[in-house]
């Protein structure tokens, strides 16, 4: 396998739920044309909470600014207490067409990372 590791974040999370979080790089025109796209394998997530009040989180994978049922992916309304952390591992493959959504319940108030590797699809 020649899959780099990666690491995205950390991001300062909205309170809009269908805010673009993370999706795989494109290879599009220019010097890329006729590139494959490439893959996130996440193998970690951690959200951060900075503030001294309860917060929560909410992710969905799919479709990018959407957030419909069924594509509900971690931490539904999961509250994270004032300074502290939260942390998952997980095995999730993300391909081009893929977008994690999703925001806090109050803007900045959490930060996430995600860690795990990229490749290329084709």
């Amino acid at each position: 396998m020649n899959n780099k590791a990666f690491r995205s974040g950390p991001i300062a999370l909205t309170a809009t739920l269908t805010t673009n979080i993370l999706n795989p790089p494109t290879a599009t025109g220019g010097t890329n044309a006729g590139s494959s796209s490439q893959y996130l394998i996440i193998r970690k997530v951690t959200v951060v909470n900075k503030t001294s009040a309860t917060r929560t989180i909410s992710l969905w994978l799919g479709a990018t600014g959407a957030n419909a049922a069924g594509t509900e992916f971690l931490f539904q309304g999961t509250s994270i207490p004032a300074n502290s952390s939260l942390e998952r591992v997980c095995y999730c493959r993300l391909d081009a067409a893929d977008f994690i959504v999703g925001s806090a319940d109050a803007v900045t108030s959490l930060s996430i990372m995600f860690e795990g590797e990229i490749g290329v699809a084709g």
